[in-house]
């Protein structure tokens, strides 16, 4: 059996939500689908398709293998395109989203960078603070944080964004380091009106858990929270990028990281790897070579 054509049918069969339209895609007869995935199937020793007459329903083994066939496969691309990339003038059109802040201050500055080195891209930025469906969107790459989802998705992981607590050294002289979360229920903190604003989130030992915190000023919007933070208004519980700059400047200071919750992963995503255009897949790389040494 080649495994690598077998793993190629059944993620085509994914994709295109039936046998006979993945035959027709890979130009094979049905047949031949049928054999190939029964072939495959019989080789794991697992039934990776619940099949009736009107649909396919992927089982718990089958969508574990649809990650790993993705994976592998992507892998591949990469390795071919690589070979290709540096000898194509890259040009075209791509559309790029991310999270609003981290849009303005990483990947902004990343993709201005890259269109000076590629003047024949024009790249469209569209930056929201929601889950953009890439597919529904005609979106080419996406930056994500947080868990994904969505198993359509090749996600290339870029680095790790930490959730911390931090406040200005003249604050901390002030009011004391505190050494334990609950030290903060006496203390001024800055809170967001979305969300739960009356209680942060820890970690001890693999226990989550929470506490009280109170203040006299509230936010709907991270930028201004963090200059209040910086002003020295009070405690702030951010991610670790949107204090990065302030924090590498030491003008505010990281504080109880032994009770931070477990770091959020930070992703490139893109719809599919089968024939990307060599501008995509330029960008891709180019991101992860931005993004990863700042985000270990």
């Amino acid at each position: 059996m080649d495994k690598l054509r077998a793993m190629q049918t059944f993620v085509r069969i994914v994709d295109k939500g039936s046998l006979t339209a993945a035959a027709a895609s890979l130009g094979t007869s049905l047949p031949a689908v049928v054999r190939t995935l029964a072939a495959l199937e019989a080789h794991l020793q697992v039934r990776l398709l619940n099949r009736t007459t009107r649909r396919l329903a992927l089982t718990e083994d089958g969508r574990s293998y649809l990650d790993s066939c993705r994976r592998i496969l992507a892998t591949i691309d990469e390795i071919e395109a690589g070979l290709t990339t540096r000898q194509v003038e890259l040009a075209g059109h791509l559309t790029v989203t991310a999270p609003m802040l981290f849009g303005q201050m990483y990947v902004a500055p990343a993709i201005t960078r890259f269109v000076q080195r590629y003047p024949a891209v024009h790249c469209s930025l569209n930056f929201a603070d929601r889950v953009v469906d890439l597919l529904e969107e005609g979106v080419d790459v996406g930056v994500r944080i947080g868990p994904l989802r969505d198993s359509t998705l090749i996600a290339q992981p870029v680095g790790r964004i930490r959730r911390v607590v931090v406040a200005t050294p003249a604050f901390l002289r002030k009011h004391g380091v505190p050494r334990h979360p609950e030290d903060l229920t006496r203390q001024p903190c800055l809170r967001f009106s979305n969300g739960n604003p009356h209680w942060w989130t820890f970690q001890d030992d693999g226990r989550v858990f929470q506490v009280p915190v109170t203040g006299n000023l509230e936010f709907n919007q991270t930028a201004p929270a963090v200059a209040a933070c910086a002003a020295g208004a009070g405690f702030g519980h951010f991610l670790s990028y949107q204090v990065a700059p302030l924090v590498a400047e030491k003008k505010l200071r990281i504080v109880l990281e032994d009770y931070e919750l477990a770091p959020w992963p930070l992703s490139v995503l893109y719809p599919h790897a089968r024939m990307l255009p060599a501008r995509t897949r330029a960008l891709i790389d180019w991101l992860k070579a931005d993004l990863a040494p700042r985000f270990p």
